[in-house]
């Protein structure tokens, strides 16, 4: 029993990262028919916001102390980060959550780089075949990868959660189980809570509001709403900002679980893409169910007993059930019909 909920434990985080992932590749095909083939690279610029912001927050200033000599007779040096020396101990707490306060940077940046995407690329796209689409957006993802690579260099940068943080939760005595047995990694479940807001909040948008409404008729019937002197291109393209947005913050706290390096974006995107086909192309609610279901299921594929009798499972399970599935029910779990005739 603790063994099996701590692989759901395990599959929630991870489907949190595919469910964000492919939330904001389902809203940007849904809105606009674009397949980006480059929304990995914008879960990848936003895990380097974080080291950007990390960067910039660790800058030190040097001063020589002349009562403290080296054994070579120079002063020693001392130093001391700039948010120490100007803020005190606030700048020593904004050191150490450095990646929580990398959101507030991370939203109007990637907000940005998504709308001069679509302005500036995209767009000449729209009523392109899917194949061009992917391969002007594969090509534009690889772009981006190499100039984060000659940026940052090709190394994994660790981003350290907040100390208060680092630790494990006994997540036993939470749900009233034996003090001990259950223990999880605190930011795994930070993770978790935060991709569930992210979700609720992007639907209680689309749902409730009325720039939300006006979206979903878009998708819908785009032609009936532009007839109604809506501005229908100008919201999907903020749209597309904030499928950015989204996609940049699930990568920006993702780092303290998987280092940033300049390819997470492509590692995340194939498995992200599994997840919107078998959620259902268009489905927002089918990414993200699909996205925690194949977590949960990779998850559990990739416990040892399992893998001692079917090795290397853990590596293909989300593949073969996509199989099965596209086999079995073709628009997806719940794809609407003839979402890729258009």
């Amino acid at each position: 029993m603790d063994a099996i909920l701590l692989q759901i434990l395990n599959g929630l985080d991870k489907g949190g990262a595919y469910a964000l992932i492919a939330l904001g590749l389902t809203i940007i095909f849904g809105t606009l028919g674009v397949v980006n083939f480059a929304h990995g690279a914008l879960f990848m610029l936003g895990a380097f916001c974080a080291v950007t912001v990390k960067t910039l927050l660790s800058l030190e200033q040097v001063v020589e102390d002349p009562n403290q000599l080296t054994a070579w007779g120079t002063p020693v040096e001392i130093r001391t980060p700039y948010v120490e020396a100007w803020f005190g101990d606030f700048g020593l707490t904004l050191l150490q959550y450095s990646v929580p306060v990398s959101i507030l940077i991370a939203i109007p940046v990637m907000l940005a780089i998504g709308i001069a995407m679509e302005r500036g690329l995209i767009r000449f796209f729209y009523k392109r075949p899917h194949a061009e689409q992917i391969l002007v957006t594969f090509g534009l993802a690889i772009v981006i990868q190499e100039i984060v690579k000659a940026q940052f260099g090709a190394n994994p940068i660790p981003q350290p959660a907040p100390d208060i943080l680092r630790g494990m939760v006994d997540f036993g005595t939470v749900i009233g189980l034996e003090a001990g047995n259950v223990a999880y990694p605190a930011w795994r479940l930070v993770y978790f809570l935060f991709s569930a807001a992210i979700i609720g909040l992007v639907f209680a948008f689309l749902q409730f509001t009325t720039f939300g409404m006006v979206v979903r008729a878009g998708m819908a019937d785009r032609e009936t709403v532009g007839l109604l002197g809506i501005d229908i291109d100008r919201r999907f393209t903020i749209v597309f900002g904030m499928a950015a947005v989204v996609a940049g913050l699930a990568g920006l706290m993702y780092t303290p679980i998987l280092s940033p390096d300049y390819h997470m974006g492509m590692d995340f995107l194939v498995l992200s893409f599994v997840v919107v086909v078998v959620g259902g192309m268009g489905s927002l609610g089918g990414a993200v169910a699909a996205g925690f279901l194949l977590g949960i299921v990779q998850s559990f594929a990739s416990m040892n007993e399992v893998k001692a009798i079917l090795p290397g499972i853990d590596q293909i399970i989300i593949y073969l059930i996509a199989v099965v599935i596209l086999l079995t029910r073709p628009r997806g779990l719940m794809g609407r019909k003839g979402v890729m005739e258009h």
